[in-house]
């Protein structure tokens, strides 16, 4: 009887607790900091610590200085739940929360006055350009067939003399910029951090200050430095959708570099000042983690900060109609939250691309096993990582700017090899030999990005230049072609930096991420001074585009049709054999000789026709051979088929 009247007691306490302080309610149970407005009252609803001594709102007319001109306390409505309702219509007005740790517009804010020190009340969908409920995600079949278009806003378009709107959102709305990338041939543009971010002062755009935008303050509203009108609230909404839109409409999808693994700082950011050391990671002796290398790392296996997270990229799918997510330092974040987001992303749109840094900055405060770091992509389907196998196999290590790699005569071919196949496993491919990985860790090869440069570390000319000494400018437009040409043939989603096409350099620059326009800005003139540089790109892109054989997409179907040939040291030479992917052609050959001399390379006996050679692509042919040898110039490319 004791046992059950104990039992009795326990549920009693519990349920009077949970009354009081329901605890154990999950994370869907909680809501962020919530505005919810009508023009007769607004709600505003805060997540904080019950313990909190003042929790206010105030309202302001203005979205920087002033008094405020009411300030409402809040109450707890539940576990960790704050509301207030304020009657009256306060469209226009701004609002900060105050909880003693110094105000902010809260963590979830979608509208922001200058700077995003205080969040703005509008009306959200009047800030939707016309046609905007007929927008839709461009059509991909399969990760396999995008190519992925790294830019900065200011990088693209400061520098352009033809541009009404240089640096802004409102460039790639222009005609110069939609012609240049579709006459490229580029698919996703991959937009470097456009939220609000706290290292450039939108008061002072006249100063043209520069930076990468990797200090997050605002995570769910766009940069104001990139609108025509930072004060405005609606400007930059508008002015943002207004560019994923003329995006859409060139057929061009739009992905979005997300930066949740740490914020600009701690005392100042709206997670810290709403509910105090939630939203990071500590060590067991209580200093704050920094897996980030920025001095904090955020903890996405806590409820609150996963369902972050998860409605933040929601949000940005169903009021941007963002097509794609990139992960900075991926690494930090739990392999749980990934797939979850995953999960969540498929429910709304299941083409919608997924990748990230896996690796992180430094040491996480979680166990290393739990993180999505590249070698558990496996565990993580439907995401992708960065191949720095292929990276730093074609143009040398991250850790040595002077170190060149297999471009450069450094014997790196079966890294290459394991980037062409797309990082699954291969019976060709010797991982003892691969440079990072000793073990595949992609189950698909769309789970690879296949790159050599991105707006970290050189570019792809500053890396030439440096690792290769004594370089003329011929040897280094034809290794900067080869170099592209391994990206874009291989199984991987191909992703380029922004520039590239027109022989872009930094000036040596390693890391540029706040040095001024006159280091990073692309030079459009290149476009007329290196024609066959921006044609050999073109070209080599329209080859993948035309040739599902380049993009198989499917483990079994790559295992299936490609097959690596036998070749010299400094030389990758593979065939795409048997119709691949359907193809119209039977079979290609591709070789890739890195040497200073003419290689030969012993291939099946058949009547070919030559498509790529000595830095030129031409899809009707430069040439026949008949035989079963095929010669390769130095340092460049040769594809043929028969």
């Amino acid at each position: 009887m004791q046992f059950y009247i104990n039992i009795m007691k326990k549920f009693f306490l519990f349920g009077f607790l949970s009354f009081l302080f329901p605890k154990f309610s999950s994370a869907q149970d909680f809501r962020f900091d919530e505005v919810t407005y009508s023009p007769e009252k607004t709600v505003f609803t805060l997540f904080a610590p019950n313990d909190a001594k003042q929790v206010v709102v105030r309202i302001y007319d203005e979205g920087l200085g002033g008094k405020a001109g009411k300030t409402i306390k809040m109450k707890r409505i539940a576990n960790e739940q704050w509301q207030t309702t304020v009657k009256g219509d306060l469209i226009g007005k701004f609002y900060t929360f105050d909880m003693g740790q110094g105000e902010c517009p809260g963590v979830f804010a979608k509208a922001v006055g200058v700077n995003g020190k205080r969040g703005a009340i509008i009306n959200l969908s009047k800030t939707d350009p016309e046609g905007w409920a007929q927008d839709q995600h461009p059509v991909t079949k399969s990760p396999a067939d995008l190519v992925i278009y790294e830019m900065h806003h200011r990088d693209f378009s400061i520098n352009r003399p033809d541009a009404k709107y240089p640096g802004k959102f409102m460039a790639l709305t222009e005609p110069w910029a939609i012609n240049h990338l579709k006459e490229l041939g580029v698919n996703a543009v991959h937009i470097l951090p456009s939220y609000d971010y706290g290292s450039v002062d939108e008061t002072r755009l006249s100063d043209n200050k520069y930076n990468w935008g990797y200090d997050p303050v605002n995570y769910n509203v766009p940069e104001g430095g990139y609108s025509t009108d930072p004060y405005a609230p609606e400007v930059r909404i508008r002015e943002f959708k207004q560019m994923v839109k003329a995006l859409h409409e060139a057929g061009i999808r739009v992905i979005l570099d997300v930066v949740y693994n740490h914020t600009y700082d701690i005392e100042h950011s709206n997670f810290q000042r709403t509910y105090p050391d939630y939203y990071y990671r500590k060590t067991t002796d209580g200093q704050y983690s920094n897996g980030s290398g920025c001095g904090n790392e955020t903890a996405s296996d806590k409820p609150m900060m996963r369902k972050f997270m998860l409605e933040s990229v929601k949000y940005w799918i169903n009021e941007y109609h963002i097509d794609g997510f990139r992960f900075d330092l991926m690494g930090v974040h739990d392999i749980e939250t990934m797939n979850q987001i995953r999960a969540m992303v498929d429910t709304i749109d299941p083409t919608i691309y997924i990748y990230g840094e896996g690796w992180s900055a430094g040491t996480c405060a979680y166990p290393q096993e739990q993180l999505a770091m590249k070698a558990h992509i496996y565990q993580m389907p439907g995401i992708a990582a960065f191949s720095d196998e292929i990276r730093d196999a074609l143009r040398g290590p991250f850790s040595d700017d002077t170190m060149t790699g297999w471009i450069g005569g450094k014997d790196e071919s079966e890294s290459i090899k394991f980037g062409i196949a797309g990082a699954i496993q291969h019976p060709q491919i010797d991982m003892a030999k691969v440079n990072y990985s000793k073990a595949p860790w992609a189950l698909e090869p769309t789970q690879m990005i296949s790159y050599v440069s991105c707006h970290d570390d050189m570019c792809l000319v500053d890396r030439l230049k440096a690792s290769i000494s004594g370089i003329t400018e011929e040897e280094l437009i034809r290794l900067d072609l080869l170099a592209q040409t391994a990206v874009f043939t291989s199984q991987g989603v191909p992703f380029m930096l922004s520039g590239e096409e027109l022989l872009r350099n930094k000036k040596g620059v390693h890391n540029s991420f706040e040095s001024p326009d006159s280091i990073n800005q692309l030079d459009w003139t290149n476009k007329e001074k290196y024609p066959q540089v921006f044609d050999y790109y073109k070209n080599l892109i329209a080859l993948r585009q035309h040739h599902p054989a380049f993009r198989l997409g499917n483990a079994d179907l790559v295992r299936k049709h490609l097959e690596f040939l036998d070749a010299p040291k400094g030389v990758v030479a593979y065939r795409l054999k048997n119709y691949a992917g359907r193809d119209d052609w039977r079979d290609i050959i591709v070789i890739l000789n890195a040497t200073k001399a003419d290689v030969e390379v012993n291939i099946p006996k058949g009547d070919y026709t030559i498509v790529c050679r000595e830095g030129h692509i031409d899809e009707h042919g430069l040439g026949t051979i008949q035989g079963e040898k095929l010669s390769v110039s130095p340092q460049s490319a040769i594809i043929a088929h028969n």
